[in-house]
């Protein structure tokens, strides 16, 4: 494997929980890295809009592409580096993965200083629409559109399309739908998965009233970004109660944040949340880290834990996945209302600053089943091998599922025959609500100062006016 990714780039290898906040599995995207949403200043006016021989190592029409992207740890940076570069070799471009830690505020000081890198991976589409609307980005050629269009779904590639135009290809998703818990303490205690969202709240109750361990494990403590886990709840529950078209109405700010439909949804998280229900390891769920229950889980404090693909990685070393022995952790698809087997995700998009063939071709092959399966593998391999949890996980069509865990291959299972998928919201919508007044005003509503009212008209009052 090449070490160009090393010595280019300052990466730091601890992961930054400031923005776990929106979802990813790995110190990369909105949800794991420095960036906490879509919405930042634009480019100055000074900062010209990259034209087809700007750019960076591709820019100057040669056969050399320079990626950028908040992934950066050693099995992440590793694996895209190590895939992109034998790709390149095979196809005479010299491609070089940099990964950034403060990812956010170089790719806006790079654009504005009219120096961006040939193609960036971005965590936010919020951040790849601002982009592409001041003129930044290029569109997807007619190969890389075609490459993308054959193998991801309308649902993935929306993300990437901005006004009708499709200027971004996806390349890794975060499935945060998941319901964590131990199989075999779920059968010794007689409780079997549930397969709808009545059959789950009831199911709750009745671990309640038994008085063992608590139905669920809380913690929504993540430093700045305190409450994000409560936004991925009250995502997840709109879609379910709601529907789809209103999610997108809530995202798109078309209903107000205080709608009673998003408030019912707020409503309904607090009353799971209840005293009775909960197990918080540091006394109160605002207290209690996110990451901490996974140890909590495995010690028998709680049977489940909803969070997203990438919290196997705060599962205490050791634990078997869903291998059927006694220990072993695996996870149940958050059941539905409605029948509709809504998912909640998240993930990166690939996208260009020149439309040199270079550059393109890069971006073809990012979108295609070949590029997920060699990352997988890579970056399995750089975790450990065995059967180590990679922490990447991809959509895309035809790609070969036994290059994964069988906990992995559940994941993919249930994005596979989930039949609506929507982007976390609180990337979607602008900085100062979904990295802002939705976490400290749902951290308010969690603590009991405020009412589920209160807080959504709060969070309203914060939308920004244009």
């Amino acid at each position: 494997m090449t070490k160009r990714w090393l010595k280019l780039a300052a990466v730091p290898l601890a992961l930054s929980f400031v923005a776990v906040a929106c979802g990813s599995d790995d110190g990369g995207s909105s949800s794991s890295g420095d960036t906490s949403s879509g919405d930042t200043a634009a480019p100055t006016e000074s900062a010209a809009p990259a034209e087809s021989d700007g750019g960076g190592g591709g820019g100057d029409g040669s056969n050399s592409v320079t990626i950028t992207g908040p992934e950066r740890d050693e099995s992440e940076a590793g694996a895209i580096q190590e895939v992109l570069g034998a790709w390149g070799d095979e196809n005479g471009i010299d491609v070089t993965y940099i990964g950034d830690a403060d990812w956010e505020a170089n790719i806006n000081t790079q654009v504005q200083a009219g120096n961006p890198p040939d193609i960036s991976i971005f965590p936010q589409p919020g951040k790849l629409a601002e982009f592409a609307q001041d003129g930044y980005l290029v569109p997807l050629n007619d190969e890389a559109l075609a490459a993308a269009e054959e193998n991801w779904s309308e649902d993935w590639l929306r993300y990437g399309n901005v006004d009708g135009v499709q200027y971004g290809t996806p390349v890794k998703s975060d499935l945060k739908s998941l319901v964590w818990y131990q199989p075999a303490r779920f059968e010794a205690d007689g409780y079997t998965v549930p397969e709808t969202f009545d059959d789950f709240t009831a199911m709750v109750d009745e671990m309640a009233a038994a008085g063992g361990p608590k139905p669920l494990c809380v913690g929504i403590e993540s430093g700045q970004a305190t409450g994000w886990p409560f936004t991925d709840w009250v995502e997840d529950m709109v879609l379910r109660q709601a529907g789809p078209d209103v999610y997108d109405q809530w995202v798109n700010h078309e209903i107000p944040f205080n709608d009673p439909q998003i408030v019912e949804a707020m409503q309904t998280v607090v009353d799971l949340w209840s005293d009775e229900n909960v197990f918080a390891s540091s006394g109160t769920i605002a207290a209690t880290a996110f990451q901490d229950n996974g140890q909590a889980l495995v010690d028998g404090d709680c049977y489940m834990h909803r969070q997203a693909s990438f919290f196997s990685a705060f599962i205490p070393e050791g634990t078997p996945f869903a291998d059927g022995s006694e220990e072993a952790v695996d996870v149940f698809y958050f059941p539905d209302i409605n029948g509709d087997k809504p998912v909640l995700g998240a993930g990166t998009l690939a996208a260009g600053f020149n439309d040199n063939d270079a550059t393109m071709q890069v971006l073809t092959y990012m979108a295609t089943p070949g590029y997920a399966e060699a990352r997988q593998t890579a970056q399995a391999a750089l975790k450990g091998g065995g059967e180590a949890l990679s922490g990447f996980l991809s959509a895309v069509k035809g790609q070969d599922p036994s290059v994964y865990q069988p906990l992995e291959q559940s994941f993919l299972e249930i994005l596979d025959t989930s039949q609506i998928v929507r982007f976390d919201a609180s990337d979607l919508m602008p900085a100062d609500v979904g990295a802002g007044t939705f976490w400290t005003e749902g951290t308010s509503l969690v603590n009991g100062d405020e009412t589920a009212q209160q807080a959504a008209d709060a969070i309203e009052a914060s939308w920004p006016s244009s």
